[in-house]
């Protein structure tokens, strides 16, 4: 496995934000990547809780709470349209009303039904939700990783949904196969 991704195509990938990145939106982050092309990158923080759980949210939306663990967060899934849900999940088998598909076998849903449908019990076992996104203007994310600001490596879906919030980057790291400690803040060569 190569663990820096084709730039060309970032989508099913980890960016890890190196210790100088200096957006206070992404320091710490690890984002997994939803779709990216010459147009732009649309990615979701998978490591930054939000202050409600999923509980609260479908409670919000008037939707049975049953079936849902209390203490499962909501992610802040970056600093663009902060009011909007999406939810990362493994396929059902069922075509919700908006989903993208997204290479490596995931998809990303922003229309209700997948929450109608995690409330009666026949939605996605795992799953992220996230309010929120984090986005990149064409040629944006491959500045930013050019200066630095980023690591890239191949997601991978038990850090995604097995892993906890908090452990995550350090779990992102792992794959790379070195110490998040070991990483400097300023690029050089050799």
């Amino acid at each position: 496995m190569n663990p820096r991704a084709d730039a060309s195509n970032l989508s099913n990938q980890f960016l890890i934000a190196m210790p100088g990145m200096v957006d206070d939106n992404f320091a710490g982050a690890v984002v997994f990547v939803c779709e990216h092309s010459p147009r732009g990158a649309l990615g979701l923080i998978i490591n930054r809780p939000s202050d409600i759980t999923v509980r609260e949210l479908f409670e919000r939306i008037g939707l049975d709470t049953s079936g849902i663990p209390a203490s499962l967060p909501v992610l802040q899934g970056g600093p663009v349209q902060p009011e909007r849900g999406f939810v990362l999940h493994e396929p059902t088998g069922t075509r919700y009303a908006s989903s993208l598909d997204i290479p490596g076998g995931l998809q990303m849903t922003t229309s209700k039904d997948v929450l109608e449908h995690m409330a009666a019990g026949s939605g996605p076992m795992r799953c992220l939700i996230a309010l929120g996104y984090s986005g990149w203007n064409a040629g944006q994310l491959e500045e930013e990783i050019g200066q630095n600001g980023w690591l890239t490596v191949e997601a991978d879906r038990t850090v995604l949904f097995d892993t906890p919030v908090e452990a995550r980057f350090n779990a992102a790291m792992a794959l790379l196969g070195f110490n998040p400690a070991m990483l400097s803040q300023t690029a050089g060569h050799a």
